[in-house]
């Protein structure tokens, strides 16, 4: 039984908890975070000293913290090929397309946008910067456009851990309103994803409780 901590609309916990969707994994969460609290207590520091989520458990195991590391670990526990190969080579293309998925598309959408934009109230927002910010997006999408102009998937032709982590922030993308640059292939991408019941299930779901009320 894997234990996860962390609440659901967090797009880290959602990375993982789709992940664990897509494996079959029995699991137990517990929201934790943001209006919940928690991840500042003895107990909860005591497994991850950063006060952040997600941290799994995966029975009586050793706590296990960081997204990336907690989808590897995962992936080479109990996924097989094509999700995550046994080749080495095979395996290294799909993490280095969910690094730079991390790096590059995560990073560059979650804080710098969404924060911007959902988690700000419009009179303290900035608009220059958040347009700067999906200029700076967009051109990282160019790469990935073209990488799905030849492939099912962005690592490849098969559904892999790398689609975990360029994909999850999907929905809020295309939810969200901004003004988006044209990428056709990513939305036939997306398209694609949002037919997965794992996708559905703990990514496509609101971010009411994150938005900024105004009186």
């Amino acid at each position: 039984m894997i234990t996860v901590w962390g609440r659901k609309t967090s797009s880290n916990v959602q990375a993982l908890m789709w992940c664990i969707g897509e494996l079959g994994l029995p699991f137990t969460r517990y929201d934790i975070g943001h209006k919940y609290g928690g991840n500042d207590t003895a107990e909860f520091l005591s497994m991850n000293p950063n006060g952040t989520v997600p941290v799994i458990k995966d029975g009586d195991g050793t706590p296990i913290w960081e997204t990336g590391a907690i989808l590897r670990y995962l992936a080479n526990r109990y996924a097989k090929s094509p999700f995550w190969p046994e080749d080495l080579e095979a395996r290294t293309n799909i993490d280095k397309w969910a690094e730079w998925s991390k790096i590059n598309i995560a990073l560059n959408f979650t804080a710098p946008i969404f924060w911007r934009v959902v988690r700000t109230a419009p009179q303290f927002q900035n608009q220059d910067d958040i347009a700067k910010a999906i200029h700076k997006l967009s051109n990282m999408l160019d790469i990935a456009e073209i990488q799905l102009k030849q492939h099912d998937f962005i690592a490849g032709d098969c559904f892999t851990l790398a689609d975990i982590q360029f994909g999850h922030i999907l929905y809020r993308y295309f939810d969200m309103k901004i003004n988006r640059t044209k990428h056709p292939e990513i939305i036939k991408y997306y398209d694609r994803l949002t037919e997965r019941p794992a996708f559905k299930e703990h990514v496509m779901i609101s971010y009411d409780e994150l938005k900024v009320i105004q009186e």
